[in-house]
This record gives structure tokens, sequence and C-alpha cells, in this order.
């Protein structure tokens, strides 16, 4: 039978381990707001750029002489992957969500024979994808987002993107994030950005438009001069866009963590109190016993 002590300890552990998770659920509400906002200003600037890109590389599809970060380096031996995961823990799958997908991405490309190289964004990726894939990290960038998303953080990574592609270190560049939908649900993503390809349109007005007769453009200065200035910045705002979008999914998953972690403190007390009140309705009758049974044989 239980010690009464015991169960007593077991409850007000418990109960501190709640107060912890519902605080915890607060701050990721009051952070999950922010971000929410954030993100969703910043949807339709991105999608705009990489509209207006792919609609200045349609012109120059295939053309010598176009910028690199567009044409590519005309191979595709060797990938990065850019994995997008969060410096802490204590947020339900997200974290191990985009794990999986890199592994997954990983094997099939070595599989088909190419060199896969990763590029860790958050600590947490780095953790866990280091133990299987050691060889395959060449960087790990963390601390990003610690307060909030700025754009000059995306700028270092972009930067550090670009000088790895400078060097010749890959020829394919894929970021793997988890785009925000709600507090519960979250997709993760791949997106190609090296060499740049533009990204399907789902908006409705869009769709009607390409039906329609094309407007024809001049360009001033040339189209491959406006690609050489905004291929670059393009990458820089991609890549800040993946990063509200993954720190806005981060912070609704664990809200949602949190939500079931105090849920499920509350059945476990609720237990724990029951057994609690058994055990010593038990202790209380046997007690009874002794005293009467002491009693009659007097």
């Amino acid at each position: 039978m239980p010690n009464l002590k015991d169960l007593r300890n077991r409850i007000d552990s418990v109960k501190s381990t709640q107060k912890i998770t519902s605080a915890m659920k607060m701050v990721a509400a009051a952070k999950l707001r922010r971000a929410q906002e954030s993100v969703e200003a910043a949807r339709p600037y991105a999608l705009r750029m990489e509209r207006m890109l792919g609609s200045l590389a349609g012109s120059l599809g295939g053309v010598e002489g176009a910028p690199k970060l567009l044409a590519g380096t005309g191979e595709e031996q060797t990938h990065l992957l850019v994995a997008f995961t969060a410096n802490r823990g204590l947020c339900g799958g997200f974290n191990g969500s985009i794990v999986r997908r890199v592994r997954e991405m990983t094997h099939a490309l070595k599989g088909d024979g190419k060199t896969v190289k990763i590029l860790c964004v958050g600590r947490k990726g780095h953790d866990v994808l280091k133990r299987e894939f050691a060889n395959d990290i060449i960087a790990s960038i963390e601390d990003i987002g610690r307060r909030h998303v700025e754009y000059h953080e995306a700028v270092e990574v972009s930067e550090k993107i670009t000088e790895l592609f400078e060097a010749g270190e890959f020829d394919v560049c894929t970021v793997v994030f988890n785009r925000f939908q709600s507090a519960m649900t979250q997709f993760v993503t791949p997106q190609q950005l090296i060499p740049f390809v533009p990204g399907e349109d789902d908006e409705p007005e869009a769709d009607a438009a390409n039906d329609g007769p094309q407007p024809v453009y001049i360009f001033e200065p040339e189209e491959e001069a406006i690609l050489e200035s905004l291929l670059p910045r393009n990458l820089g705002v991609q890549i800040f866009q993946a990063l509200l979008e993954s720190s806005a999914s981060e912070h609704g998953a664990r809200m949602t963590a949190m939500d079931s972690a105090t849920r499920n403190a509350g059945d476990m007390i609720d237990g724990l109190t029951l057994t609690y009140n058994r055990t010593r309705q038990a202790f209380i009758t046997k007690e009874l016993i002794e005293i009467i049974s002491g009693a009659e044989a007097l």
C-alpha cells in the first residue's frame, strides 16, 4: 500500500509542474500572437517578389550569361539542405518533423548518388542530426530569433549560403521549414532557393490573370542587371519569411504542447488525489479495526 507522505509529495510535485506548463502556455500564446501578425504581414511581400522574379526569369531561361543564382552551376550533384529548427525543446513534434524530413531527403538523395551537405539553423536540429549525419553537417547557426526574428539575422544566413555557393560547395540549395497555418497545424515545407525556381501561385486572381493576354514589359536597365541585384535580395527575403514561419510554428506548437501537458497534469492530480483518499480511508479503517479488536480482547 502506498505511503501517504509519498502520495502527498507526488501530488505537490505534479501541481508545481502544472503551474510551470500553464505559465509556459500563456507565454507561448502571447509570443504566438505577435509572430502570427509578423508572418501574415510578410507573406504578400515575399510572394510578390517571387512572382516578379519569376516573370523576369522567364525571359532569361536558358540564356547564356544569366545570373548564377538563376541559372545555377549546370549540375545537380551536390545538394545543400538548410534545416530550420528551434533552439529549445518542449514544443511537441515541431523539431522532430523537420529532422524526419531532412533525414528522408538525405537518404533519398544519397540513394541517387548525390552528395548532401546540411546547414543547421537552430540548436535542436544540429543536436539530433549530428548523431547520424555528423560528417555531412558543414555548419550550425544558433541563437537566431531568441526574442523575435530580425531581418538582419536572415541576411546573415543568406550571406552564409551565398558564400558557400560562390565557393563551389554545392549546386542546389533547399530550405526545410515549418509553414504556419494555425496554432495546431504546421506543414513541413521544402523550398528550393538556388537555383531560383518560381513557386506555384495558388491565388485565384493570379490564375485568372494568366489566362488572358500577357503584358509586355520594357526593362531599364536590362533584365540581367535587375536580376543580379534582386536575386541576392530575394534570397534574404525568402529566408526571412522561412524564419518567420518557423518562429510562429514553434510558438504554436509549444502552446499546444503545454496546454496538453497542463491538462494531463490535472488528470494525474485527480488520479493521485483519489488514490490518496482511498489509501487514507484504508488506514483509518485498519486503525479502527485494531482498536475494536483490542477492546473486545479486554
